[in-house]
């Protein structure tokens, strides 16, 4: 890679960073706060996993963020659930921003984690709550399509980590008119190349999935993984991984996502 210096290769279960690994702190009441965000009234699925793996992991404490339209079928087995004012489709209401916005304050890394429909009033609740807070969240699946009508002020926030589909960072590049057009058959080069000079314009971190590599960008600098199970992206298992390990290490964001992920092949 000496051509480009900006570009680091990472091979599964073998961490360039493997400081990382100490950073978990070993007392569980010590190793941060997660609040969990996402779930409409016919949909859970994806919160129920983020649960499951960020318990697994050992994350300190964890708080799940759900439409009250929820209560009536969650499992016990998700204790600390806070249930916030739901749209009568029952997803998230804009009502809920205040509730919302505590939450982020309370949590270390805040995990969006999608499920969350396609509702008008979700997205403004979203869009409200980044706007107003300045917490370390990390977004995915269809919560990153809920924001697209507030592309520009989300790429322009800190603190934040897309896990995005391909289509999602080319609708992303689209919406603040990048200079640059993504297209499926480009070379894993020339998507490595078009991050790097997105994220050093841009302060968001992004992670991506594109020719049977999965490619993280930050702050100009991209590591890159061979990765044959896309489902654990779609199904947020990454995105989850990558919020439990920034809270151990929420200032190198880059070195954390790229270890989080030799941890979930």
């Amino acid at each position: 890679m000496q051509d480009y210096p900006y570009w680091q290769k990472q091979q599964p279960n073998q961490p360039l960073f493997p400081a990382m690994l100490w950073n978990k702190p070993e007392r569980r009441d010590q190793a941060g706060n997660l609040a969990i965000i996402g779930g409409n009234k016919l949909g859970f699925a994806g919160v129920a996993e983020a649960y499951s793996i960020a318990s697994e992991l050992g994350v300190g404490a964890i708080r799940v963020v759900l439409p009250s339209a929820l209560k009536p079928i969650i499992p016990k087995t998700i204790p600390n659930t806070l249930y916030v004012a739901s749209t009568q489709s029952g997803g998230v209401s804009s009502e809920a921003t205040n509730d919302m916005l505590a939450s982020l304050a309370w949590a270390d890394t805040s995990l969006f984690i999608g499920d969350a429909g396609r509702n008008s009033q979700t997205a403004i609740c979203y869009e409200t709550v980044l706007q107003k807070s300045d917490a370390l969240v990390v977004m995915t699946r269809d919560a990153i399509d809920l924001i697209k009508n507030d592309t520009k002020a989300i790429v322009e926030r800190e603190q934040t980590v897309l896990v995005a589909s391909f289509a999602q960072v080319q609708k992303l590049f689209q919406a603040v008119y990048y200079p640059k057009i993504l297209v499926f058959s480009m070379q894993l080069l020339q998507l490595v190349e078009a991050l790097h000079k997105f994220t050093i314009s841009y302060p968001v971190t992004i992670v991506t999935l594109h020719q049977d590599h999965i490619i993280i960008a930050d702050n100009g600098q991209v590591v890159t993984q061979a990765w044959d199970n896309p489902m654990r992206i779609w199904r947020g298992d990454t995105a989850t991984r990558i919020a439990s390990y920034l809270l151990w290490s929420p200032s190198q964001k880059l070195e954390a996502i790229a270890t989080s992920l030799t941890d979930s092949q």
